[in-house]
């Protein structure tokens, strides 16, 4: 007589590429487009904030962004909703997406590199993952998201424990302060997907950045007691401008268009290539170095996103042992 026994498969987790890859083209061109709108972004802010007050900085950027995007409205003969609804989620989403945002990313620059702010903005698809698991109902947390999220913290903390270390509470500081804007435009991302996704084209951003405009500007006059505009170098004045035009008013015309054409998943890709255009900009012009702690935990930061997203997977490998027999003792 024999007897069977049965001993159960193990298991094994990979990483390998999501072969599943069927972006359009002309999704990953206006990505690649937004990400170089964005990219120089981090570079100007600190040339710009080296001389206007960050809240200023934030009123001037939105200010003339709005401008922009009202004078395309009007050379195409369009006029902006006056619904009340509209209005009031336009507001709500532009103290999110831009207000907040903008002022923390100024305040956090006077204290750290531009390259490290482009890299701790890769924190918002991470930040915007955890939050549509409770706001969204089709964009539940998964276990791949998870890991990905958990990576990605791990090297947030890896930047930041240089500072802890040594005791540099400015630093520190400036990088919450940075970490706080991602966090702020995750929320702006799930507010806009949630309550503005159809609205004609531009309409959207156009009214978000000109009411916060009209808030902002004002606020910081007052606020920031702003000292002669003479003052004001043509590197700042032409860094405020290139902001307003290309880093926020055409950047959130292709940003509205990613979000209805592609989602926001796709959207959040972005990032992988910003803070490329971040810490090169950075090294080559502003003379910043990189320290081995940013090299790794912007790495840690990258990987982390890659896994939240879907783009490295990772799959259960089972592995069976033979069902093997052996006589049975009387």
């Amino acid at each position: 007589m024999y007897k069977q026994l049965f001993i159960p498969p193990t298991f094994e987790y990979h990483f390998y590429l999501n072969p599943e890859n069927t972006m359009k083209i002309k999704n990953i061109l206006m990505l690649m487009a937004l990400a170089t709108l964005w990219g120089p972004s981090f570079m100007l802010i600190k040339i710009a904030v080296a001389e206007i007050s960050p809240l200023l900085l934030a009123g001037f950027r939105i200010a003339v962004a709005a401008l922009t995007l009202l004078a395309i409205l009007w050379f195409r003969r369009q006029q902006l909703s006056t619904n009340r609804k509209f209005l009031r989620n336009v507001a709500i989403a532009g103290l999110f997406a831009h207000a907040i945002p903008f002022t923390l990313f100024n305040w956090g620059e006077m204290y750290i590199d531009s390259a490290l702010a482009s890299i701790l903005n890769g924190l918002t698809p991470l930040f915007t993952i955890t939050l549509a698991h409770f706001f969204i109902s089709d964009e539940k947390i998964t276990l791949q998201k998870s890991v990905g999220t958990f990576i990605g913290f791990t090297g947030l903390i890896l930047l930041i424990s240089p500072n802890l270390s040594a005791g540099s509470s400015a630093a520190l500081m400036g990088i919450l302060a940075v970490s706080l804007a991602a966090f702020s435009y995750a929320i702006g991302i799930i507010f806009s997907k949630k309550f503005l996704i159809g609205c004609k084209p531009m309409h959207a951003p156009t009214a978000q950045l000109l009411i916060t405009s009209v808030y902002l500007l004002p606020l910081g006059f007052v606020l920031d007691a702003p000292a002669s505009f003479t003052a004001i170098s043509w590197q700042a004045a032409g860094a405020v401008l290139i902001l307003g035009v290309f880093g926020t008013a055409l950047a959130f015309i292709l940003y509205y268009r990613i979000l209805e054409s592609a989602g926001a998943s796709f959207l959040s890709y972005s990032v992988y290539i910003v803070p490329v255009y971040g810490v090169v900009l950075g090294t080559v012009f502003m003379n910043e170095r990189l320290s081995v702690e940013v090299i790794i935990g912007a790495g840690i930061i990258l990987l982390g996103l890659l896994v939240a997203n879907g783009v490295l997977k990772f799959r259960k490998i089972s592995k069976t042992v033979e069902v093997s027999k052996e006589p049975a003792l009387d």
